[in-house]
């Protein structure tokens, strides 16, 4: 979401995201959950079968396959803390991993009221934890997603996004204007994997999410679409810090005109002695610079996040709304493994 407190429910760096105001897409990542796929040399199948709770092999999905898309304040605070540790673990090489995981545990995050706010909240959250490594619904590091087409460089997803509500009287920016409704995105996500060593320890991505946005309403809203593109870099078991994950990411925000409207624009009703009117226009929406960490030990997960937003140059940086064009967010949370499947498969997730 350009404007909005968005959890992002796809691809997201190694441990954290925040995508809007502050987004928090904890985002930057790799390839989403591969099956194992079989090199010139090796003589094993190219898909390892997946066991269930009985020990009967299931059946597995081929690279390449095409398939159906799987579903896609404190409480503004709340969802932050979600994304923190939904899909925060990093890839590996392939190897066996239950068909899901649960935890749950604590976050603390700091972030703007919304994008290009000079307020900020700082909140203690429960954080909870969730893996799930279906063949088409999917809920890991990358996020929520239906994943339609999947091949060995190319990943195309449906990805989704959430924007809690804001309310205007507790922002002095916008006091006396219409609260900010809590926002839904959903869209395609093309996944291009542009670099990556053997081991697939260290991964360049390209993503380019493409989402339409939507009001959360008694009639829901249309409000424009957003496009995302950013490269990833992820870098897992770091040389000085084993076990430890680094996810990086950097890329510009693109909304049109309605996105930036119903964020930035100031109608004349609401206009001020200090709060002039301003129609905002569709265009560049800033760059978004993430960094992540994370790890994953027997028992718990931690993980901390830091993102960098710039906002100079965005088509709505004269907004009155506009009240600080640079600004960092961040957050840290930690979640103790509470159970897991007993049905196995192999990824590389």
């Amino acid at each position: 979401m350009i404007g909005g407190d968005t959890v992002t429910l796809k691809r997201v760096p190694s441990c954290l995201h925040a995508e809007a105001a502050p987004p928090i897409s904890f985002h930057a990542s790799n390839t989403s959950s591969k099956m194992m796929h079989r090199t010139a040399n090796d003589p094993t199948p190219a898909v390892q079968p997946r066991h269930n709770d009985q020990g009967a092999a299931a059946p597995q999905r081929q690279p390449g396959r095409w398939g159906r898309a799987g579903a896609p304040g404190p409480l503004r605070g709340l969802w932050l803390a979600a994304s923190l540790t939904l899909g925060a673990q990093a890839s590996w090489a392939a190897e066996e991993k239950p068909l899901w995981e649960l935890g749950l545990g604590v976050a603390t995050v700091s972030f703007p009221a919304y994008r290009g706010s000079d307020q900020s909240n700082s909140l203690v959250l429960p954080a909870p934890y969730l893996i799930y490594r279906g063949e088409f619904l999917k809920s890991d590091r990358h996020g929520v997603r239906g994943q339609l087409f999947d091949s060995e460089r190319v990943d195309l997803s449906i990805s989704a996004a959430l924007s809690p509500p804001a309310a205007s009287q507790e922002i002095v920016a916008r006091k006396g204007m219409p609260d900010l409704a809590a926002n839904f995105e959903i869209g395609p996500q093309l996944d291009l994997t542009l670099w990556q060593n053997q081991p697939r320890s260290r991964q360049l991505h390209l993503l380019l999410p493409a989402r339409a946005a939507f009001t959360l309403t008694d009639r829901p809203e249309s409000i424009g679409w957003v496009f995302h593109p950013k490269l990833n870099l992820d870098i897992t078991d770091l040389a000085a810090m084993p076990g430890w994950n680094l996810g990086l990411q950097i890329g510009p925000l693109f909304g049109d005109q309605r996105q930036h409207a119903y964020f930035y624009g100031v109608d004349a009703a609401y206009a001020t002695a200090s709060r002039p009117a301003y129609q905002a226009s569709g265009g560049y929406a800033g760059m978004q610079t993430l960094m992540a960490l994370s790890k994953r030990y027997p028992g718990y997960w931690v993980g901390a996040f830091v993102r960098y937003d710039n906002l100079q140059g965005a088509s709505f940086a004269a907004s009155p709304l506009v009240r600080t064009q640079q600004y960092f967010a961040a957050g840290v949370a930690v979640s103790w493994m509470l159970g897991e499947s007993s049905t196995r498969m192999m990824t590389n997730d």
